[in-house]
């Protein structure tokens, strides 16, 4: 979602209470009071959240990270379905949030910090920095080039919208060719330095990038790159192939913690979702029922279960914007897929791969 239609669509929502006064706002806060109330009557089937070392950080992290790029919830700091989603993960033990300074322009790194208020201790915080930044007296963002004084100047406000003096990982945001690598690690090494930050990472870069990333922190006394975040789920096409053949390998030469994110494919996997008769999608979303139905599980289980069967991935990083898809996820995250089970959806993958241009938003 671009910042104008986020920013549109809270407009729309603040002018709606304003209109509608006291009533439209206590119907609003009894509808939330239920959300609570129903979220902690559910059953209480739900496993705890499994732990993983990231990459070769120090860091334990739970197999599902949640993500903050909301959708149907507002990126707004103070909405409190966000919080309701946020405080249901740390329930079933998520400790792993990712977020960026481009989400609300940062609405979403005010709630995460809220949400996590008093438990800081017990999270592990990912927050990203984007180069696209919040327009000024302009409904369209300005893009700058990545360096070190943005980098350096971003970090500053991330860490005050958090709340915290600090971030377990810092990530590039979008990609960063146009900065040299050199005055990316410098930025970088010093953030870890100070303090700032513990390990730093890319998200959505390319394949010789990452190289580069990976050669300067080895050979040069910088701190070494730690993460990678990225677009993975088994109709990801042909980034599901770019991945395989060009990160995967990196990540294992520098023993990268990875999360990959949208398991649902931006929601065309999610149950409900129109699926086009006779299209590549619908051939797996068929097998994803199938398997699902064997298992006594559900599709999105599956989906992030799928995932996490790439020893290469240690976090599937979901959306959820209901406790009850957290809950989901989390069953997902700790689901075993039988070989015969895998191999079917791992053919159905491959075919949908093969036939795909590889257009898909990443």
């Amino acid at each position: 979602m671009t910042g104008s239609i986020n920013a549109g669509r809270l407009a729309t929502r603040r002018a709606f209470l304003k209109k509608s006064g006291t009533v439209a706002g206590g119907a609003y806060l009894s509808s939330f009071a239920k959300t609570v109330q129903a979220s902690l009557k559910r059953a209480a089937d739900v496993p705890s959240a499994q732990l993983a070392r990231f990459g070769w950080t120090d860091l334990r992290v739970s197999r599902l990270c949640q993500g903050t790029a909301f959708r149907q919830v507002t990126r707004e700091g103070d909405d409190p379905n966000a919080q309701v989603i946020l405080r249901r993960c740390l329930d079933l033990g998520i400790n792993f949030f990712d977020t960026s300074n481009a989400y609300g322009w940062g609405g979403s790194e005010i709630a995460l910090g809220r949400a996590i208020k008093g438990s800081r201790d017990k999270v592990v915080i990912c927050t990203k920095v984007s180069n696209y930044l919040k327009p000024e007296g302009s409904s369209t963002p300005g893009k700058q080039l990545y360096s070190r004084a943005m980098i350096m100047r971003e970090a500053e406000g991330s860490l005050k919208r958090l709340g915290t003096d600090y971030v377990d990982l810092y990530l590039i945001h979008n990609t960063s060719e146009g900065t040299p690598p050199e005055e990316i690690a410098d930025a970088m090494h010093a953030l870890v330095k100070s303090g700032k930050i513990r390990y730093w990472g890319l998200s959505n870069q390319s394949d010789e990038r990452v190289a580069e990333l990976l050669k300067i922190g080895a050979s040069s006394g910088r701190t070494r790159l730690a993460a990678l975040e990225d677009y993975y789920n088994i109709v990801a096409g042909q980034r599901r192939d770019f991945m395989e053949k060009k990160l995967f390998p990196l990540i294992r030469r520098g023993k990268l913690g990875l999360m990959a994110f949208s398991p649902l494919a931006e929601g065309r996997l999610a149950p409900g979702r129109p699926v086009e008769t006779g299209s590549a999608l619908e051939a797996v979303v068929k097998v994803l029922d199938q398997v699902a139905k064997e298992l006594g599980a559900t599709r999105p289980q599956v989906c992030v279960a799928w995932v996490l069967t790439r020893p290469e991935v240690t976090s599937v990083l979901a959306g959820a914007e209901r406790p009850e898809h957290v809950e989901d996820n989390v069953k997902g995250s700790s689901l075993i897929l039988p070989l015969d089970s895998l191999k079917r959806l791992n053919d159905a993958s491959d075919t949908y791969t093969k036939g795909e241009t590889g257009k898909q938003k990443i």
